[in-house]
């Protein structure tokens, strides 16, 4: 064959790559998480959950005595300090604090979070007398928001549908329910699944970019309903998948 007629030959057409198996999540066990709002009971109940499963975590407060009483108070070795050392000190850092406090706390610490992996899991509403119910922010979400606060930072969503009691309850083994993960990098996504699957029973699961998590945080409304009527502590569970 000659040159010319080699040139000719169609080049070897190469195999399409194997499709990633969503389920292959990143080892996570290294990551040190943060959890600013660790004194509330949401806050609390992520960092007991975390750090009984073998996570390294530190939980913030305003005051860093208050987190250390309560870090004291979960073991675990578990640590408290104030916000802006739990931000510095955390490879990863859940976002827990009370919706009034959100934007204010996310700009005050724009630098200390700088390059982390922020996961906010606030959810924005209100009560009457009739219930909960959802509020929209400005950005369209608490999610949201922190992305515009925090231009610097890989900011997520997740852990919003979960029951504080049943997170603090020592005596309960699992929380049997999924964790919907948003997020605009597929890896950062990945890692906090990978985080909530540390927890027994919890699985996370994609649920799309940041501009969906205006109705995932809203569903919360209408969980705090079903727990009123049937006297329950309800989660989600994400069905074929």
């Amino acid at each position: 064959m000659t040159s010319s007629d080699s040139a000719q030959q169609p080049a070897a057409e190469k195999a399409p790559a194997p499709a990633k198996d969503p389920w292959d999540l990143p080892d996570v066990s290294g990551l040190v998480v943060g959890v600013l709002g660790g004194t509330g009971p949401q806050g609390k109940g992520l960092a007991y959950r975390l750090a009984r499963a073998g996570q390294k975590v530190i939980i913030g407060s305003r005051a860093a005595e208050r987190a250390q009483a309560a870090a004291e108070e979960l073991g675990h070795g578990v640590e408290g300090a104030d916000n802006a050392e739990c931000a510095r000190r955390s490879d990863l850092v859940i976002v827990a604090v009370p919706w009034d406090g959100h934007g204010k706390t996310l700009e005050s610490l724009r630098g200390e979070l700088a390059g982390k992996l922020v996961v906010d899991c606030v959810n924005p509403l209100g009560f009457d007398k009739k219930g909960a119910y959802a509020l929209r922010p400005e950005e369209g979400s608490a999610a949201e928001q922190a992305a515009a606060l925090l231009p610097d930072s890989r900011v997520t969503a997740a852990f919003h549908h979960l029951s504080a009691v049943l997170l603090q309850d020592p005596e309960i083994e699992e929380i049997d329910t999924d964790v919907m993960v948003l997020g605009e990098v597929r890896a950062d996504v990945e890692i906090v699944q990978a985080l909530a699957g540390r927890i027994a029973g919890m699985r996370g699961v994609f649920a799309g970019r940041l501009r969906n998590a205006h109705q995932v945080e809203s569903l919360v409304a209408n969980l705090i309903s079903v727990n009123r009527r049937y006297k329950a502590h309800a989660g989600l569970r994400v069905t074929d998948v």
